[in-house]
């Protein structure tokens, strides 16, 4: 008997993941907008978050031929500039994609539809953030170590894009294997009505606990450099500050918002707080921090900078029918950076090998 009952309770499960009502019974639960038409407010505000998204595939995509066209470009530290392009642009797509199919047809999709929709969207965001952390650990690997890229530095950069992927993935994914509010309407979100709020919470914990981590990486980094008597600490100092800064700036500017918009879904009744009903501004403008995030981290590149405007002329050019040749000229300067990078294997001292870190 028992078994019988266990297998009927998971066919019920199964058959509920392919039911499109099951998406309006849980709207009505806690939004009440079923049958409300979606204002021109909002049309407005999905139009913009339609172009930041194009944007951001844009500026991402020219991360990745720039990276890709240019061998200069082919260390381990732009190879992690590139996976944080790559999870960026995806993330860009996927919050499109969100967009696209939001408002009315929302009630058009099935429980299993609607959980691809959201946990694309959370595993594409959470590999950018996750990006973000991996780059810190390898900078705060190469100051630390002797040899910046020794023998194992193929294998680090396996294993740290391995596991930002497949922790992403893990965690877009969580809902559609069961953690979800599904059968459950008191437990359910009122920003994201499937998902459990437990779930949630879980989310805004493990992004919180990402930022520290990368807060306390770059802390270390910088009392390390900021301990060097050599002259020049103190200019690595400053652009290693001003580097962290503006990442964490802008981590914290863009995330927060909707951290705090997550954490009060957890702990407000169903539909007493308005405010959530406007998450979207807020996770439109968390998206804001895909677009940064190649500002921050190539065009400090004066090489990066080089090869964006030689790759936008091969674009131009082909739009117009024209040939290309003269946008394929070798660099002729190196950036800091590079210069830097191509010391690396030297015998140097931490100070020295810390010029990686101030890209």
């Amino acid at each position: 008997m028992g078994p019988t009952l266990q297998e009927g309770s998971m066919g019920s499960i199964y058959k509920d993941y392919f039911n499109p009502q099951k998406i309006r019974e849980h709207y009505n639960y806690t939004k009440e907008l079923t049958e409300k038409r979606q204002s021109p407010g909002r049309d407005a505000v999905s139009i913009a978050i339609v172009i930041l998204c194009c944007l951001i595939v844009l500026e991402n995509l020219l991360v990745l031929v720039s990276v890709y066209r240019n061998k200069k470009f082919h260390s381990a530290m732009f190879i992690f500039i590139g996976n944080l392009a790559f999870s960026d642009l995806l993330a860009g797509l996927a919050f499109m994609a969100n967009v696209l199919l939001s408002g009315q047809y929302t009630f058009s999709l099935t429980p299993v539809q609607w959980f691809v929709r959201e946990g694309t969207a959370f595993a594409t965001l959470a590999a950018s953030v996750l990006s973000l952390l991996a780059i810190a650990i390898e900078r705060h690997v190469a100051i630390t170590k002797v040899k910046v890229y020794s023998s194992d530095k193929n294998c680090r950069m396996v294993l740290l894009i391995g596991a930002c992927w497949v922790i992403s993935v893990a965690i877009g994914g969580l809902p559609i294997m069961g953690w979800n509010c599904m059968g459950r309407l008191e437990d359910c979100s009122t920003v994201l009505p499937l998902y459990s709020k437990r779930y949630i919470l879980f989310v805004v914990t493990v992004f919180t606990a990402i930022l520290l981590s990368i807060v306390l990486l770059y802390g270390h980094i910088y009392c390390i450099v900021r301990s060097s008597h050599a002259e020049i600490a103190s200019v690595q100092t400053l652009a290693l500050l001003k580097t962290v800064t503006i990442v964490l700036g802008a981590f914290i500017i863009c995330w927060l918002p909707a951290f705090i918009i997550l954490l009060l879904d957890t702990s407000c009744a169903i539909k007493a707080c308005p405010i959530l009903y406007k998450a979207d501004y807020f996770f439109g403008f968390a998206a804001l921090n895909s677009a940064i995030n190649p500002v921050i981290y190539t065009l400090r590149s004066k090489d990066m900078r080089k090869e964006f405007l030689r790759v936008l002329c091969c674009w131009g050019m082909a739009g117009r029918g024209k040939p290309a040749e003269r946008c394929m000229v070798p660099l002729r300067s190196s950036s800091s950076l590079e210069r830097c990078t191509q010391k690396q294997d030297l015998p140097t001292s931490p100070i020295l090998r810390e010029c990686t870190t101030s890209v």
